[in-house]
């Protein structure tokens, strides 16, 4: 597990002139997201590792505070994959221009950027949900699961949400309208719990968690089902490679498809995705929740929060 003792917070100085197509940015919203964890690690995967001694990067809302590029004016704000500083100087074509008037800023971490992004096309493109199916979702009160539960609603399915609290569960019947809900905390028998709250089996299954959750739920996929895996959360600090059960045998059972993803698998699809995502959301049929903490110093305690689930919805710091 990440603790405050692997973070540093460092002093450093600015470039004092601009180079023609940079930008003077200052951060606004500063994302903190699960994968960060992953790149902790010095080991292959789809992107590379974070080097020690050097800022973390992610998702970054900013006002420009100085340009000497074309396409923005000082008081443009723009989103992009920036360093955990303050402020930092930026190429211009490293950013995106975003419409301040149309959307609260934070939503292009959330809802209307990565995390939006990563419900839909996982649903959509891979689960290909249909109406009357169950979809089961794992950290179901996440940025990502919370948006998974109400694309699903839209297109007919009856919608079970695992989560770590009864609040958390409460909140997701309330506010978003989920059909049953389990907490696996004070569940002592989880199989049991999800073979009552989905009495026609599984038929999708959206995996943010891994581990004994996406256990139990195996055992109740339907033929022709299909699991999206998106994260594995209960797995990302694990300092050995966990065993459990394995899953082929339910999948041939089944004829089960399993697929892994990373929305950049879909980037050429993402206009296609924001404008769906902002007609729900500017209709009313989409609904948003975000949990901010305060103050730039407030980084390394918000991303450890994240693997103690301290958020409701799209975790990220307001600097």
């Amino acid at each position: 597990m990440v603790g405050k003792a692997n973070f540093e917070t460092v002093d450093a100085l600015l470039p004092t002139t601009l180079n023609e197509g940079e930008l003077l940015v200052k951060a606004l919203y500063i994302s903190v997201d699960p994968y960060m964890r992953g790149r902790m690690n010095d080991t292959k995967s789809y992107i590379e590792p974070y080097e020690v001694g050097k800022p973390l990067t992610g998702g970054v809302v900013a006002e420009v505070v100085e340009s000497k590029h074309a396409d923005f004016l000082p008081g443009d704000f723009v989103l992009g994959n920036l360093t955990w500083t303050e402020k930092q100087v930026v190429d211009g074509a490293a950013v995106t221009k975003l419409m301040k008037d149309l959307v609260p800023l934070s939503y292009y971490l959330g809802i209307l950027g990565m995390p939006g992004l990563t419900a839909y096309f996982g649903l959509l493109h891979i689960g290909e949900p249909k109406a009357g199916e169950t979809v089961v979702i794992s950290g179901a009160a996440g940025a990502v699961g919370t948006v998974v539960g109400q694309i699903a609603k839209i297109k007919g399915c009856r919608v079970v949400g695992i989560a770590g609290s009864d609040g958390k569960n409460a909140y997701l019947k309330n506010k978003f309208h989920f059909d049953e809900t389990i907490n696996y905390q004070n569940t002592t028998d989880l199989s049991a719990a999800i073979a009552k709250a989905c009495p026609n089996g599984v038929d999708i299954y959206y995996d943010n968690v891994g581990g004994a959750i996406s256990d139990a739920v195996l055992q109740h996929i339907n033929k022709f089902a299909r699991i999206i895996i998106c994260g594995q959360i209960s797995m990302y600090n694990s300092t050995e490679t966990p065993v459990g059960p394995r899953p082929q045998v339910a999948l041939v059972k089944n004829s089960a498809f399993m697929k892994g993803f990373v929305v950049s698998d879909f980037s050429k699809h993402f206009p296609e995705g924001v404008s769906q995502l902002t007609a729900w959301l500017t209709a009313g049929k989409l609904q948003y929740q975000e949990t901010v903490v305060k103050g730039f110093d407030a980084l390394p305690d918000a991303f450890i929060g994240l693997f103690r689930g301290d958020n409701t919805g799209k975790l990220l710091v307001e600097v």
